[in-house]
């Protein structure tokens, strides 16, 4: 449908039509709702370049979002959505000033990188302006376009691609942009919590000091620190990273947990390896996740009704900060100096948060086969644990207020599923599109009660192309991880809610028969049958000849069998249902997914359904200033074919394309 522009003339009103009349009342209608729904101003915001020369804000809604990009450059801006931050089978627009009179143009590029312009252009320009330094643009589009060019917008992650040039679009099209460009993982639909608090607001830091980073792909480094002795109960309503610059690659994850209260005081600020023989037995203690930050995250504001809670008998006094550092090109004389940033108030909250892990318990049994597309791993919060642990402690359930999904290079999409009964609900979070360099909580837009008696179902979608030997379940960014955190209150006593799939059965699966007992090395070793004799139980996963039909029936079994159990408690605790095996769940049914636009099917009932909501919220504020006139309104239009508009002018939506 071309763009039109329309001509307002003045008439006496025995000239007006009623068709005409209603035609002006649309149009007038379609203005004055525009400028009111840009009148909310842009919500979001991010920084897209190292440099600070594109910023970009937004805004959205049910169906459509909104940007604003300000870059510095007199030239063109371009901005796309990319499946994986490439510039191959990328959704782009392009446009800038040139001048005086702004343009925007939808492209699409090829799987060759070639730049296409769209034959169905989705973007709608609102306005444009310069100045000596920088271009500022502003457009809109459906987050679902019907455009096989363009990419859907969901709640899941979006790779963003950038790039601007000095230079205004010509005749002969866009000319490269070289160095200036890049990308950005962001969520558009959820972009996480604001940074704003009081000012003022009291905060002490968490942070290592200078230390070594060893020439090794993968280090775990745990450090114990003694929160500040407080008279009487604070809330934490802000946690935030404190990334050394220049570290952002090397710093993956960095995790809190608390301490006994009894530890040796002589232990703090002393920090080891983790996971290493050497380390000491007090740092054992430490085993409740308080927090958690992954690599990308931007910190965590606390709703307004919730902190964590420090400064009373049950609140913790020590804690671990655990750093994973990720050093796969082997660097060496690397010293760091990363932590966390604690903004904490004496105004107290209504509830204290917790943090429950769930998922795939972290272990060699959690294996993926080489060279598979999509594979699917499932961890387990079960029905039992949350039966017994709820029941016991807070009945009335608790309420997940945001999530963090986390997994490893291997990962592509994560979902935390939520059961009652048996029945799917709505999941608790998604992320289809799940980047490993981009992780951080994902506060829920409706909390979400969890009942005793529900369960929980962190669901894994791996990607082992390539890999020529098994995946292992591991704390290496080469191994594999299927967890998600929930933050929730009010805080209970449980600290993790996981499943591990029974070995024997995948064991089965490879053709083993027995294994060496009594166990005493790990991983144990295989007893029959002979060609696998000897070898310990990964060296016979290894050994075992995979194959894309293999690797699938091997995912069928493995989420049909049995599962060891971990339920925990604070501390070193346990609830009675931890290590027990219990059977998977037999779903009644599957949650659908959200709805397909039915675009061609539906396109004329939403084209009168918009006009309709038009007229019944805006009719009112027409007629109110329009009937009283003795001069009435008449229009005609004409079909403009060119996408260089006035600056500020608004663009009509295009609500039936």
């Amino acid at each position: 449908m071309p763009l039109v522009l329309f001509s307002i003339k003045f008439y006496t009103s025995h000239d007006m039509s009623e068709n005409k009349l209603l035609c002006a009342v649309v149009f007038l209608t379609s203005l004055v709702c525009l400028a009111r729904s840009q009148g909310t101003g842009f919500v979001h915001s991010a920084t897209l370049d190292a440099d600070g020369r594109y910023n970009i804000k937004w805004g959205f809604d049910e169906s459509t979002i909104t940007f604003e990009a300000e870059v510095e450059t007199k030239g063109y801006i371009g901005f796309g959505l990319s499946p994986n931050g490439a510039m191959a089978s990328s959704d782009i627009v392009i446009g800038g000033v040139l001048n005086g009179n702004p343009y925007l143009v939808d492209y699409f590029t090829d799987s060759n990188r070639e730049v296409q312009r769209d034959p169905q252009q989705s973007y709608r320009l609102l306005y444009g302006r310069e100045n000596d330094t920088h271009t500022v643009l502003a457009f809109s589009r459906n987050l679902q376009t019907c455009d096989d060019n363009d990419k859907v917008i969901t709640g899941s992650t979006v790779r963003v691609i950038w790039a601007f040039h000095a230079e205004d679009v010509g005749v002969s099209g866009p000319v490269y942009h070289g160095m200036n460009r890049g990308r950005k993982s962001v969520r558009l639909l959820n972009p996480g919590t604001s940074s704003s608090i009081p000012a003022g607001t009291a905060f002490f830091d968490l942070q290592n000091e200078k230390v070594p980073v060893p020439q090794k792909d993968t280090t775990y480094w745990c450090q114990i620190f003694k929160f500040p002795e407080l008279k009487r109960k604070h809330h934490v309503i802000r946690i935030e990273p404190l990334i050394q610059k220049g570290h952002e690659n090397l710093v993956h994850h960095i995790l809190l947990y608390q301490c006994d209260s009894n530890l040796n005081k002589s232990e703090i600020n002393w920090g080891h390896e983790c996971y290493h023989p050497n380390m000491p037995d007090s740092f054992f203690t430490c085993e409740t996740v308080v927090f958690a930050w992954a690599i990308g995250g931007e910190g965590f504001t606390y709703p307004p009704h919730v902190g964590m809670s420090i400064g009373t008998s049950i609140d913790p006094v020590y804690v671990q900060m655990e750093i994973h550092f990720d050093n796969p090109s082997l660097q060496r004389g690397i010293v760091d100096s990363s932590g966390l940033r604690l903004y904490y108030s004496p105004s107290l909250r209504r509830y204290d948060a917790g943090v429950i892990e769930t998922g795939v318990w972290v272990s060699l049994y959690h294996m993926l086969p080489p060279g598979m597309q999509d594979y699917i791993t499932e961890g387990h919060c079960t029905q039992e644990c949350l039966q017994e642990s709820l029941d016991s402690e807070m009945p009335s359930g608790v309420n997940v207020f945001a999530v963090l999904l986390h997994a490893h290079l291997a990962g592509r999409g994560i979902r935390t599923r939520h059961f009652r009964q048996h029945v799917e609900l709505h999941p608790l979070a998604s992320d289809d599109q799940f980047d490993f360099n981009f992780q951080e909580f994902q506060p829920l837009s409706q909390e979400r009660l969890i009942l005793p008696g529900d369960s929980l179902i962190t669901e894994c979608r791996y990607n082992t192309r390539g890999r020529i030997n098994m995946t292992w379940g591991g704390l290496s960014t080469r191994d594999e991880m299927c967890l998600s955190y929930l933050l929730y209150y009010p805080r209970v006593n449980l600290a993790r809610c996981e499943s591990l799939p029974e070995i024997s059965g995948q064991l089965k699966f490879i053709g083993v028969r027995e294994i060496q007992e009594p166990v005493t090395t790990w991983p144990f070793v295989i007893k029959s049958p002979k060609k696998y004799s000897n070898l310990s139980f990964t060296e016979a996963m290894d050994k075992y000849r995979w194959t894309r039909k293999r690797g699938k029936a091997f995912n069928d079994v493995v989420r049909k069998l049995p599962m060891n159990v971990r339920c925990s408690k604070m501390g070193q605790d346990e609830w009675s249902i931890q290590g027990m095996i219990v059977s998977s769940p037999e779903l009644k049914s599957e949650q659908a997914s959200a709805a397909v636009v039915a675009c061609r099917n539906n396109s004329q009932t939403q084209c009168e359904g918009s006009l309709s909501l038009l007229l019944t919220v805006c009719l009112l504020l027409i007629l109110q200033t329009y009937l009283h006139m003795s001069t009435v309104i008449s229009m005609s239009y004409i079909p403009v074919h060119t996408y260089h508009m006035s600056p500020l002018a608004p663009t009509i939506p295009n609500y039936c394309h």
